[in-house]
């Protein structure tokens, strides 16, 4: 069976300072509490976000049910104004509704045109914005996106890295974060940046035997608490009461490592880009040998890429 989780480090009142010397050069995640994050922990009531923002249409992510897959997409996009979203995704039951009365909502901000915009909750939620105080520990210039989030009570949100450092600050409600190590990438069946296994506390294990492998790190976040993802770490989130989050995400490596074309913070970096095309192009040329010597080259190329790309700590 899995190995029991391990708990995420909690600290209090951590300085930038500290955090830039101490904990950020150790690349694990971490949750930071007592931070000063503004007046918007006790200011954001459901009825504070309908009269703040008011009739403005969002696009929001609607599931029948509570584990929403971004591979299969069993979800659909709906528009609703602002004030009657957070109203209903407050809701547990509803009266109005567009596919069953205990459908989940969820809201991810967007930039004013997707492909080229990022998200930055000055510029989608100005009012809202001057209620909260993101902690700056990284540099103006580094800062990527603030992605505002609404999550209906009970919502899973699948599995999946980003390219990015993050701080997820938990504003109002209560999350649950499971996380894995990049380490872990062999045992968690990828597609993309996205892990298949969508239920991670009862996973398929006939389907996805090595997901024991597996080490599960998991926190809880409460209102005010703020946790560092650092990239490539995978997180997979369950809000387990309606809550408001935000989401600041900032380039940690040099600026032109990373695709212009990337709104969301979940593109790979050029060079591994590259790196994988050529992997595929090398791949496709073994296809011309039988299949002995296929998988004798094949073996040695990857005896080759541990011994020149794996790291030999256990970091």
């Amino acid at each position: 069976r899995e190995q029991p989780a391990v708990a995420v480090e909690r600290l209090e009142r951590v300085t930038r300072e500290r955090f830039l010397r101490d904990i950020y050069p150790r690349r694990k995640p971490v949750v930071l509490t007592g931070l000063e994050l503004g007046t918007c922990t006790t200011k954001w009531t459901t009825d504070y976000l309908s009269q703040a923002e008011g009739s403005k249409e969002v696009k929001i992510h609607v599931s029948a049910v509570p584990q929403m897959d971004f591979l299969s997409k069993n979800f659909v996009y709906r528009t609703l104004p602002f004030d009657v979203f957070v109203r209903r995704a407050a809701e547990v039951k509803h009266e109005e509704y567009f596919l069953t009365e205990d459908e989940k909502y969820y809201l991810r901000s967007v930039g004013e045109d997707v492909r080229k915009d990022i998200a930055d909750i000055r510029k989608q939620f100005p009012i809202l914005a001057e209620d909260v105080h993101i902690p700056e520990y990284f540099e103006k210039e580094q800062f990527f996106s603030s992605v505002f989030r609404i999550s209906s009570a009970g919502l899973q949100l699948w599995t999946h890295y980003d390219v990015m450092d993050n701080f997820l600050i938990q504003v109002t409600g209560k999350k649950r974060v499971v996380l894995y190590s990049p380490r872990d990438a062999p045992y968690l069946y990828l597609s993309g940046t996205k892990s298949e296994v969508l239920d991670v506390d009862n996973p398929d294990l006939e389907k996805y035997p090595l997901f024991v492998k597996a080490k599960r790190y998991q926190c809880v976040l409460e209102a005010g608490d703020v946790l560092f993802i650092p990239a490539l770490w995978f997180h997979n989130v369950i809000s387990e009461e309606f809550g408001v989050a935000l989401n600041v995400f900032w380039k940690h490596l040099p600026a032109e490592s990373y695709d212009k074309t990337d709104t969301y913070g979940n593109k790979d970096p050029m060079a591994a880009s590259r790196a994988i095309q050529i992997l595929d192009r090398a791949l496709k040329t073994l296809e011309e040998l039988p299949e002995e010597y296929r998988d004798f080259y094949a073996r040695r190329m990857v005896l080759r890429i541990q011994e020149k790309a794996y790291r030999n700590d256990d970091g």
